[in-house]
């Protein structure tokens, strides 16, 4: 009960700053205090706003580490998968292509999704050029071994081979050779 009329007390007081209170205090003063009670109340209202959003925040951190971490055992599977991707291109077996076509889909349902490249511009933060060939300029002519993302981000970039004009030089491939030498 003693909340409830202290609380009623400092409503009139607010309501009334003209007023002097019980022990004397100005006009002035209770204004000052009327002042610091709202200062008070605004940073509380801060404050519970800051807490309630760093609790979002932290919610959302941890659904993004949840989403991520399978993230470095997806990269140990990657050189098996590349067996399978290789192998189905020589070796014509049903079974072979089944599986393949099992681990592709449980892949995706993991979130993870290959990266396709074959006949689009070349793009670094998809790809990685291993070589280049003559082709249409900065145009992806072969893939060299198959990127990935999980959830839209590059988890592995795609190795390509990039397009140039005829009779271009690849300076790149000449200065390594120099060095070599």
């Amino acid at each position: 009960m003693d909340d409830k009329a202290n609380n009623t007390k400092k409503e009139e007081v607010r309501q009334n700053p003209k007023q002097t209170d019980a022990h004397g205090k100005s006009d002035k003063k209770v204004e000052e205090l009327n002042k610091r009670i709202d200062d008070l109340e605004n940073q509380l209202k801060r404050a519970v706003a800051d807490y309630r959003n760093f609790g979002k925040r932290i919610e959302e951190e941890k659904q993004e580490f949840i989403k991520f971490a399978n993230r470095d055992l997806l990269l140990r599977l990657f050189p098996a998968f590349d067996a399978f991707i290789i192998a189905e291109k020589y070796v014509k077996d049903e079974g072979l292509k089944l599986t393949l076509k099992k681990l592709t889909e449980v892949l995706k349902d993991a979130g993870v999704e290959r990266i396709e490249v074959q006949g689009k511009e070349f793009d670094p933060l998809l790809m990685e050029c291993v070589d280049t060939i003559e082709g249409e300029e900065n145009k992806v002519t072969e893939e060299a071994r198959p990127g990935f993302t999980l959830y839209g981000k590059t988890l592995r970039p795609t190795q390509v081979k990039v397009g140039k004009k005829k009779g271009e030089k690849n300076e790149e491939n000449e200065d390594l050779a120099k060095e070599a030498l």
